[in-house]
């Protein structure tokens, strides 16, 4: 892909950017997203060129690297990477996941931390972006080796953050399980007990509502986006990829409000139930047995499976969600998904779509919502989970879920007004970005050149 822009200066950034950073398309990309929502704006902003703003997001704070060597179940040692990008602090101490994936590399880690730097801007909370992980592979291990993993990886890590300074979360591959076991070795390092993590368990400072944030979110934020259309979830076929957390969630609170999910997927393939997907089989086949989406078309009668996750956006359906990995919706699907009359489409995962499929719902009538604001329920409720640490307090699961459908919906209003006050309304991938920017370029204006 050619990563060029109209604008003589934002291109000259864009083609530095990828000069300094060589073999990160995924950073590229992210990079390229929000320097061409910022073209409708540069010209009202000659201060962002002056200060070098642009040029200081783009540049992470801090990068940590190290390695992470652990004793298998056999005894024998094995060395994986640890990152943490610090992308930027502007508004707060940087925040963002943990992913814990063979395919974790510093340019995927800087695009979600780039990316992250807009989300939790957009959260109105007061949090920076950072994101950091290993390409440690949690499958297939047992206890013990998990927690052999993440205790030697914060041995490093809990050097470098903080409630103050840097507070991760969970994100692929870090769940409960492994949360735990890293917050009790910071816990053992540093002597003290402080909201360091978030996605913590219920009994040492975690939320109520954390685990459903993301895809509750999702739910709520496309809500307020068929509500501008003048209709809702109700009586609408809903196409949901992905069977993790978010996808779980995003099904059951799109089946609360009236909609009927008719396809999950994950990684080896996907489940077509064309009378609604069953959510207590599929909450027993991946939170309990951790077994494959397959074993749901073994159980449900109604149901087909069919190997390979890319058919899924080949089923006809009025809403689609993808909610599981950076580009897995692509120009084909986009054709499909808009042929088989497909009119919204709200990211659960991180970039799930490429560039050419949202040019293509953008340019064919289907209302398109970026992850960085459709998906920033899971880091909204995060925050809410740092500052019931912070106030040694616990709130109800209603009073969580009503504050994070509270902050959907003004997340939403700032991307939908900020689209309209630029002259490109219903572009909430603009309106996104540069409402984002906006928050963090006035702090950085304001705390002058760090």
């Amino acid at each position: 892909m050619e990563y060029t822009l109209n604008n003589e200066y934002l291109n000259g950034l864009m083609q530095k950017t990828i000069a300094k950073n060589p073999s990160e398309p995924e950073f590229y990309q992210a990079v390229h997203e929000f320097l061409t929502s910022v073209e409708a704006i540069i010209d009202q902003h000659p201060e962002f060129i002056s200060e070098k703003i642009l040029e200081r997001i783009i540049e992470p704070e801090r990068v940590i690297m190290f390695r992470v060597p652990w004793v298998d179940d056999k005894g024998e040692i094995q060395v994986n990477k640890g990152f943490r990008v610090q992308f930027n602090s502007a508004i707060g101490p940087y925040k963002g996941g943990i992913r814990l994936h063979p395919s974790v590399n510093l340019g995927i880690l800087k695009f979600l931390g780039f990316e992250q730097i807009f989300k939790n801007s957009l959260t109105t909370l007061p949090m920076g972006g950072g994101k950091g992980g290993s390409d440690f592979d949690p499958k297939g291990k047992s206890d013990r080796e998990v927690m052999a993993f993440c205790q030697s990886f914060m041995r490093e890590l809990c050097k470098h953050i903080g409630p103050d300074t840097d507070v991760p979360a969970g994100d692929i591959g870090t769940g409960a399980r492994e949360i735990g076991y890293m917050f009790g070795q910071y816990k053992k390092i540093r002597n003290e007990f402080t909201g360091v993590l978030t996605g913590k368990g219920l009994t040492f400072g975690g939320s109520l509502a954390r685990t459903e944030a993301t895809g509750y979110g999702l739910c709520y934020f496309t809500s307020c986006m068929l509500a501008k259309k003048g209709t809702s979830f109700a009586g609408k076929t809903v196409v949901i990829s992905g069977a993790g957390n978010v996808a779980i969630y995003a099904t059951e609170k799109a089946q609360q409000l009236g909609a009927k999910v008719v396809a999950l997927c994950d990684s080896t393939g996907y489940v077509y139930d064309p009378d609604g997907i069953k959510l207590d089989i599929v909450k027993d086949i991946k939170e309990v047995k951790r077994q494959r989406i397959s074993e749901y078309a073994k159980q449900v009668p109604t149901a087909k499976y069919e190997d390979g996750c890319h058919g899924i956006w080949s089923i006809p359906c009025d809403i689609a969600l993808p909610c599981a990995t950076q580009n897995e919706l692509d120009l084909d699907a986009a054709k499909t998904l808009v042929a088989n009359g497909c009119k919204v489409v709200a990211e659960g995962a991180n970039m799930p779509s490429t560039p050419e499929a949202i040019a293509y719902f953008q340019a064919n009538g289907v209302y398109f919502a970026p992850g960085k604001a459709s998906n920033a329920g899971g880091v909204a409720t995060s925050g809410l989970e740092m500052s019931q640490n912070s106030e040694r307090l616990s709130w109800t699961f209603e009073e969580v879920d009503a504050k994070l459908k509270s902050i959907m919906e003004s997340i939403f209003k700032a991307a939908d007004e900020t689209a309209t006050k630029i002259g490109h309304e219903d572009n909430l991938v603009m309106g996104a970005n540069i409402a984002g920017l906006l928050k963090v370029a006035d702090a950085m204006l304001a705390q002058g050149v760090i």
